[in-house]
């Protein structure tokens, strides 16, 4: 008896000690929400579903830029918690009903603090104990469906609602964010209601809220705040332990909130809704094994995280959806997305989707192709599915002939180049096309923001279009979009050799300073979000171009070394903070800097292109709060990240091409469609030894630096043998 009962206890011993690894083999484990919380990363650490549409999570603050995402990670008090919110974006939007549980003697005043060691977040689930308000909060998600768990520590258990409530700049913003409101208590467990919101763009938020238990009791409270929204207080049962509360949205309709609800979360039980998505979560973060550090593995899985909170599905669960038109339509493939940053994401986030999620990316582009038919050209940066006209360029183009030329399936190539070429030939809010040919740029004196980045940035959508042009036999159009390409020449002022301001007269600005940081949008000048120094070099069709009109290969490569350690202190204009994580006058932090540093390997300079990966993985990319050196922008921080981890990075994201840089972790697999795998192995890596001796693709030397798209999606090993030596 005694021998049964040892080998009993050793079973459960064993048994207990498989499910302690197994839970610690978990990659979500890996992933930690609140990086990039703090600082300017304007990350959040809600609950979250791969590209889904509801991110319930908390609130600790509003009416400013640190609060784009709703939460500062070192803020001390927690408003509620709202369903819905942005990831690393620079312009605040979403965060529409909060909801703030509280138990014992509520006031009026129902922000409270909360026990820091309680919170926790991972994929798919957030928990926090509320100190003041007496209750242990629990959120997870489903793609259309928020759910809250409150279990209340004390007596008088209630919840406020605050319909008027969204992320915004300022309080008056605030107070005119919602132009109609319709709240419905359809019976005591059902909330329903329909807003017409103004924020970042325009839209309608229809909604179904749910409580588990009857409340008894409601009553409308004032806040210093006006809207024309309300702000209620439900109270349940007195002595009421835990109530659950389920919120869907739905861009259609009341009705469609109510399908979407109904379709995915049916039943009350939280856990089941938290595991299916962990295990959502767990399928994707399973598509990429790394072998590194723990430090490593979480920098790594948590920027795939990121990169996998959007785009998102805005269409319920039976295809409808609400178009950039404000109508009504339904998808003829069952989904619509939205939450399109393709100022920032083309560069790298949907080229990792080519790689990572090649099955959404025909979903992806149909859904582009469909607004630009409906809208007219393809979005620019689409929110809620309406179009916010936010930045520069139309960089829905690359995204789409990216996927045109990697010839993914379900794409109609005719039906894409037709709106490629639409959105860069019909004039339209931001860009007169007339003009733009007329003068082979875009002159100071009649644009007057943004000239010279504007004109480099359609230089590369110009250039895209060319080669879908070409690759579907258009040869005149493809000659026109080529010519068009190389407008960025016209802004070359071959004196500074930087990219410069000209009038309509042909005349360079005067006077000319090329350290002057300014944000055009708040002050005018001549680039966005940076200097002469940062957008120069956004050339990326042209490479060879811009290294004869510096003179040359060496030349480049001295112009290039100035960038990087040129410190002047500068003079800024306008609202600045996107420009960060900087080196020199490099600047990490915001996008056109992101493909530069691969420049070096393009001139035959791989060892310096590593030098500055590691240095950049060092200051930038850390698994903390104040982590990111600058806004997510929706993944494509991320995404950076992770190609230049792999020892890569898309240059120019659409000739399939991937100019190699140096690998930082010593193996990376990615499972492929089609059961094929792609190996990254850097031999010898470490601290000194940083620099590329020798490359290798499934053992045939690689001398040129470039790994092709075809090259990794057949499978296959790329080798590095590192050493501590520049080559």
């Amino acid at each position: 008896m005694k021998s049964t009962l040892l080998y009993l206890l050793s079973v459960l011993f064993l048994f207990s000690a498989c499910q302690k690894e197994e839970k610690q083999d978990r990659l979500l484990d890996y992933v930690d929400p609140f990086v990039g919380t703090a600082y300017t990363g304007h990350t959040f650490p809600g609950a979250t579903y791969p590209f889904g549409l509801m991110q319930p999570g908390p609130q600790t603050g509003n009416f400013e830029w640190k609060y784009c995402a709703g939460y500062k990670y070192e803020d001390p008090l927690i408003w509620g918690f709202t369903q819905n919110r942005l990831n690393g974006t620079g312009i605040p939007d979403l965060g529409d009903l909060l909801v703030i549980p509280f138990s014992g003697d509520g006031g009026q005043e129902l922000k409270s603090t909360f026990s820091k060691e309680t919170e926790k977040a991972s994929p798919g689930y957030y928990t926090v104990e509320l100190i003041d308000n007496a209750v242990k909060v629990e959120l997870t998600a489903t793609p259309h469906v928020a759910m809250h768990r409150y279990r209340f520590m004390k007596e008088n258990p209630a919840v406020c609602i605050d319909f008027q409530n969204g992320q915004v700049s300022t309080e008056q913003d605030y107070e005119n964010r919602v132009l109609f409101a319709e709240v419905n208590i359809e019976d005591e467990q059902t909330i329903t209601g329909h807003h017409k919101v103004r924020a970042w763009t325009d839209r309608q938020l229809f909604y179904v809220i749910k409580f588990e238990k009857p409340f008894i009791a409601q009553e409308t409270i004032q806040t210093t705040l006006q809207g024309k929204a309300p702000r209620k207080i439900f109270r349940f049962n007195e002595k009421e332990k835990e109530v659950q509360i389920k919120v869907a949205f739905s861009t259609v309709s009341i009705e469609g909130a109510k399908k979407n609800l109904e379709a995915e979360s049916v039943h009350w039980d939280f856990d089941r809704v938290r595991e299916d998505a962990e295990n959502t979560w767990e399928q994707y973060l399973s598509r990429v094994s790394i072998k590194g550090s723990e430090e490593q593995k979480k920098n790594f899985y948590t920027s795939l995280y990121h990169l996998l909170i959007q785009p998102n599905n805005i269409a319920d669960v039976d295809g409808n959806y609400r178009g950039a038109d404000d109508m009504v339509a339904n998808s003829p493939f069952g989904k619509y997305y939205s939450t399109f940053s393709l100022w920032d994401t083309y560069r790298a986030a949907h080229p990792m989707y080519t790689i990572l999620a090649p099955e959404m990316v025909p979903e992806l582009i149909n859904t582009m192709i469909i607004h630009a038919e409906t809208y007219g050209y393809l979005p620019i940066w689409a929110l809620w599915g309406k179009e916010t006209y936010c930045m520069i360029g139309n960089h829905g183009v690359p995204a789409v002939v990216e996927a045109c030329l990697k010839n993914f399936p379900g794409i109609d190539q005719e039906r894409a180049y037709s709106m490629v070429k639409q959105s860069l030939t019909g004039n339209h809010r931001k860009y007169d096309w007339q003009m733009y040919d007329q003068y082979g740029y875009f002159p100071f004196d009649l644009v007057k923001e943004e000239s010279v980045s504007r004109t480099l940035e359609c230089a590369y959508d110009d250039y895209c279009a060319a080669l879908l042009a070409r690759k579907l036999g258009k040869e005149e159009d493809y000659e026109f979009f080529l010519k068009r390409s190389g407008y960025y020449k016209n802004l070359f002022d071959p004196d500074t050799k930087l990219a410069r301001g000209k009038d309509s007269k042909g005349n360079w600005r005067n006077p000319f300073d090329r350290y002057h940081l300014s944000h055009a949008g708040t002050a005018g000048g001549d680039y966005t979000e940076g200097n002469a120094w940062q957008y120069t070099w956004h050339v990326q069709q042209d490479v060879d171009g811009l290294v004869e009109l510096m003179g040359g290969k060496e030349a480049f490569a001295t112009k290039l070394d100035s960038l990087f350690v040129l410190e002047k202190e500068v003079e800024q204009t306008g609202f600045v903070g996107d420009v960060t994580g900087l080196i020199g006058q490099y600047a990490q932090g915001n996008e056109p800097s992101h493909h530069v540093i691969y420049l070096y390997t393009l001139v035959g300079k791989n060892w310096r292109t590593a030098e500055l990966v590691r240095e950049i993985f060092d200051k930038f990319y850390l698994p903390k709060p104040d982590g990111l050196c600058g806004n997510d922008d929706c993944g494509q921080m991320s995404a950076w990240y992770m190609f230049s981890a792999m020892g890569f990075y898309p240059v120019n994201t659409v000739n399939k091409q991937y100019v190699i840089g140096a690998p930082q972790i010593p193996e990376i697999k990615i499972s492929l469609p089609g059961n094929k795998t792609f190996t990254v192995i850097a031999h010898n890596l470490s601290e000194q030894n940083k620099y590329v001796k020798t490359i290798t693709y499934n053992g045939v030397e690689i001398n040129d630096f470039i790994i092709t798209y075809d090259q990794i999606m057949a499978g296959g090993v790329l080798e590095f043998e590192m050493m501590d030596t520049p080559l």
